[in-house]
């Protein structure tokens, strides 16, 4: 009964978030897009039984980037949309996908035909056209979902976009942790789980914290392998510094966590709201 109540209570967010974008957006300035975006997004994690902690929010770069990270769970695009709305790039299945995938349609997500040359192409125009013009877009170089404990090799090509439109690369890091302060691979969207499947486990295995790593930003190159090395070196560096501040498995006598100026927790309450609210 509980499970189903939960199903229920995201399903009809889910469905609000439609209207929102149908019958609202259309009237809204760009920037009460983002804000609305996001509100929603932080409603969703909580909704899901999660908490957000960002950590090095002050390297955010809001214009003309390439934000590149790991790829965990289908809870990643809300995770980072809580943090910066940002649109992605996305197999073209999840356009498919009910709801979901209408909405990340609306929201300017850009699918891609993997097994298409020349729709690979399109994706990079289109990519190199929207951070030229001041635009952010998020990729997962890892071009799957893994458990989160250890990264996949990037996949380079997926670089091209930046060396192309000569801007700068946003490395983050996504972790997973459960109740008692470790890593959890629950959230992963991996191997033979279905979504529905997956979203059982996530409701079942709560509560869980988010952490969003930001790293320092790359300057621009000319080499997309160079680029994506440097990436994906940046994005580990995250990764196990997360992992550092994990605490040892059922450690009662564990000191409750702090959180410093370098991170901050994202949620109801409205002085972190305000600090958070996106640059000018």
């Amino acid at each position: 009964m509980k499970l189903a109540l939960a199903k229920l209570r995201l399903v009809l967010h889910l469905l609000r978030g439609m209207w929102i974008v149908a019958v609202r957006f259309p009237r809204m300035s760009e920037a009460s897009k983002l804000e609305v975006n996001r509100a929603w997004s932080i409603k969703m994690l909580r909704l899901a039984g999660m908490r957000l902690v960002v950590h090095h929010d002050e390297r955010r770069v809001d214009h003309g980037a390439l934000v590149v990270g790991n790829h965990v769970s289908w809870l990643d695009i809300y995770v980072v949309n809580a943090w910066r709305p940002t649109p992605f790039v996305s197999k073209a299945e999840v356009r498919k996908w009910p709801v979901v995938g209408w909405l990340a349609h609306r929201l300017g997500t850009i699918f891609i035909h993997r097994e298409k040359r020349r729709d690979a192409h399109r994706t990079m125009h289109e990519i190199v056209e929207r951070i030229s013009s001041g635009g952010v877009v998020c990729v997962f170089p890892e071009g799957t979902t893994s458990s989160g404990v250890e990264l996949l090799p990037f996949h380079a090509n997926l670089f091209q976009a930046a060396v192309s439109a000569q801007c700068k690369v946003q490395p983050i890091c996504l972790l997973y942790e459960d109740s008692e302060g470790r890593q959890s691979t629950v959230p992963a969207y991996i191997d033979d789980l279905s979504l529905g499947q997956s979203l059982d486990a996530v409701l079942r295995g709560g509560p869980f914290t988010a952490h969003l790593y930001v790293g320092e930003t790359i300057e621009p190159m000319s080499d997309r392998r160079a680029l994506s090395a440097a990436a994906r070196e940046a994005v580990g560096a995250g990764l196990g510094e997360l992992q550092a501040r994990m605490g040892p498995a059922l450690d009662e006598a564990r000191e409750p966590s702090v959180t410093t100026a370098s991170e901050r927790e994202i949620g109801d309450d409205p002085s972190i709201e305000s600090a958070l609210t996106p640059r000018q």
